[in-house]
């Protein structure tokens, strides 16, 4: 419980640091915005507060052999950026705490090993991939939004079985096997989201940008 409480402070202090909120409330154009048009990032935000809590909390609403949940927290990262992504999912982990009713020491396990975890990981994957390999769409969407989800999310799942926070009531083999499918499900929808948005929306990816990505080599 300390550790989780921990980790929580030292992400939202230094999201907090970084005044994620401007991203929002800025009425200066994006890469693909009309001049003086709020920020499109609006949209996803709104929809990963109307649906993400849902996912989250539906293991507990339902009796299920595997207590396995989606996490979507490095499809948040892509879309709002890290600073944000860890405000709009605490937000996410306190909503799915009051739609399951769980105690307040469930909902913060879940928040700091299903959301902040793998989008904190996914975030220092990211910065890795633009240090080595340049801003690249290919990988930005293989590496980054699909191998780096399921990466991310399992990375984040052994971690959180390492500290005792493992599946009840299946063995820990068996637990890891079914985090690892569970994480390539996150992968192969958060791809396949994240190319969908590059190519029609990327507006709703804070990561994104037309003059990095798109510029043509020398």
């Amino acid at each position: 419980m300390w550790l989780e409480a921990t980790l929580l402070l030292v992400a939202l202090g230094a999201a907090l640091a970084a005044q994620p909120w401007r991203m929002l409330t800025s009425r200066k154009p994006l890469v693909h915005e009309r001049h003086g048009t709020p920020s499109a990032l609006w949209t996803p935000l709104l929809a990963t507060l109307v649906l993400l809590p849902w996912l989250w909390a539906l293991p507990s609403l339902h009796a299920m052999p595997l207590q396995l949940q989606w996490s979507g927290a490095c499809l948040v990262v892509l879309m709002l950026g890290w600073p944000l992504a860890v405000l709009v999912l605490l937000a996410v982990g306190a909503l799915a705490g009051l739609i399951a009713d769980m105690g307040w020491e469930p909902a913060l396990a879940l928040t700091v090993w299903l959301g902040l975890a793998p989008a904190t990981l996914a975030l220092l994957l990211g910065t890795l991939l633009r240090r080595f390999t340049g801003e690249r769409m290919f990988v930005y969407i293989l590496g980054r939004a699909f191998i780096g989800t399921a990466l991310c999310g399992f990375a984040a799942s052994v971690l959180a079985q390492a500290l005792g926070q493992g599946l009840p009531g299946v063995a820990p083999g068996l637990s890891l096997v079914a985090h690892w499918l569970m994480a390539w499900g996150d992968a192969i929808v958060t791809g396949m989201l994240a190319a969908v948005f590059v190519a029609f929306k990327p507006e709703w990816l804070a990561t994104w940008s037309d003059d990095l990505y798109l510029r043509t080599p020398r």
